[in-house]
């Protein structure tokens, strides 16, 4: 602790919070495109544009809560911010809706389908909740 009561910044903290706000900005990026209406400049098919233009609001929904929220976590895990802790509930919130629909409510085309990818997306997201409220609980977030 330093003088103010303040846990030190353990070194940990910057990896996580760069790896994780660099792997979570991929998420964004893919968000923007879409909302954009620019996936056709990343390669995509016809198919898959359809995909995900055929979503409907609430989907968009979780799905801006999850990539934004995981966004606003690790932004605020590097701010040492104990809002990190919600920030990143928010989205799991948005990651549970976002899979519901993919996996039982929609047909996803097979180029698209990649439940490796999922599972990297909710490891790292409980992880960054794991790691903010141990954080939290430490002093380290305030």
């Amino acid at each position: 602790m330093n003088i103010i009561g303040r846990a030190k910044t353990p070194w940990h903290l910057w990896v996580v919070g760069v790896l994780t706000l660099l792997w979570n900005s991929v998420g964004g990026f893919s968000y923007t495109m879409t909302r954009l209406g620019l996936l056709e400049s990343l390669g995509m098919s016809e198919t898959e544009i359809a995909f995900f233009e055929s979503h409907p609001v609430w989907a968009n929904t979780f799905w801006a809560m999850g990539v934004w929220g995981a966004i606003a976590g690790s932004i605020l895990i590097l701010l040492r911010s104990r809002y990190a802790v919600h920030a990143t509930v928010i989205a799991i919130i948005g990651l549970i809706g976002t899979t519901i629909f993919q996996y039982a409510m929609i047909e996803v085309p097979e180029s698209l389908q990649s439940p490796a990818l999922t599972i990297m997306i909710w490891v790292t997201t409980l992880f960054m909740l794991i790691y903010a409220s141990r954080m939290t609980q430490n002093g380290v977030l305030r």
